[in-house]
């Protein structure tokens, strides 16, 4: 495992569908807003707005009627063709101010920049804020941005910044003094760390572990023993020691789903068998996007888990193929 001195900056887009629907339709301004999944079942985006309002990330609509309908929350369908066209736009201009090689783009909303080059010339800072400024006079996206010596600590800048409205959205903490974050870190939970899941969090505090500080504190060699070398690594990049490295092609897919929550009750197996035909010409249009194969098929169907008034089904069926491939006559057969 190879570690190097490194700095990078995580620039993350504040609740991107949202802010991608604000552009276009002013008048959601400071108003709780939700997008919700294909076909309208659940929540997949919030305004912070809704957020304070309690609406968890993925609850299905029904659940919180009565919440939209007291506080007028406005409710969207997601439009994944801006997402995507809003998501491509930031990321050219987050180019103007790295080189290709200096930029991963990690998800639709979020990039990680490496700054070492940069900060023998610029103020880091100053810089970050410069980044905000333009993504939001060209784009009106608001973004935060956080800045480590290591991937998992940009990560971990980025949620400060966010969550602090001290730092006006830029979290430094390579120049950051000890004491100050030694202060943030004892006051944020370990779960928020940057691939330590709820699984590994609950292991975590049974061993008395229960904020950053506590794991930035913990011994490298218990880390090892106990979790894996993963999770070492994530300790060693909370120290300041990158051992991530950019990502510049993003790795094959392992699995492409395409999987939906129906908007109305189904009760008949016709509808069930469009939607699952649909859902194939989906998955298969990805697939060759990526210039895949298809070599496993899985199907799933499961009912409404939060309707306590009737028994909970859940059944799947895998199919391995003989041959690996990305025909969308013979998968729709299968």
């Amino acid at each position: 495992m190879e570690c190097k001195n490194k700095i990078y900056a995580l620039v993350d887009i504040n609740n991107c569908y949202v802010s991608c629907e604000r552009i276009f339709n002013p008048s959601l301004n400071n108003k709780p807003v939700i997008v919700l999944s294909n076909n309208d079942g659940c929540a997949v985006a919030r305004s912070q707005e809704a957020k304070d309002l309690g609406i968890k990330m993925g609850v299905p609509l029904f659940q919180i009627k009565d919440i939209v309908e007291q506080h007028q929350v406005q409710v969207l369908s997601s439009n994944y063709a801006l997402y995507a066209e809003m998501s491509r736009r930031f990321m050219k201009i987050l180019s103007d101010f790295v080189s290709p090689k200096e930029q991963e783009i990690y998800s639709i909303d979020e990039c990680f920049l490496d700054l070492t080059a940069h900060s023998e010339n610029y103020d880091l800072t100053e810089y970050a804020h410069q980044i905000r400024q333009r993504v939001f006079s060209w784009l009106g996206l608001p973004v935060c941005i956080g800045i480590g010596r290591s991937k998992t600590e940009a990560k971990l800048a980025n949620h400060i910044a966010k969550k602090n409205a001290y730092f006006n959205g830029v979290c430094n903490l390579v120049s950051m003094d000890p004491c100050s974050a030694e202060t943030l870190h004892q006051a944020i939970d370990v779960g928020e760390i940057w691939g330590v899941g709820r699984k590994h969090s609950k292991k975590l505090n049974s061993l008395g572990i229960h904020s950053v500080m506590d794991f930035v504190l913990t011994s490298p060699v218990m880390i090892r023993d106990q979790f894996s070398v993963v999770m070492h690594r994530t300790l060693l990049e909370l120290h300041g020691i990158a051992c991530i490295e950019l990502e510049h092609t993003p790795p094959a897919k392992k699995q492409i789903i395409a999987s939906r929550s129906f908007g109305q009750r189904i009760y008949h197996i016709d509808d069930l068998k469009e939607a699952m035909s649909l859902y194939v010409m989906d998955a298969v249009s990805r697939l060759r996007d990526d210039n895949l194969l298809c070599g496993c098929l899985i199907g799933f169907v499961q009912s409404n888990p939060f309707d306590s008034s009737k028994p909970f089904y859940n059944k799947s069926l895998s199919l391995a193929l003989p041959e690996p491939t990305d025909n969308l006559l013979l998968l729709s057969k299968l």
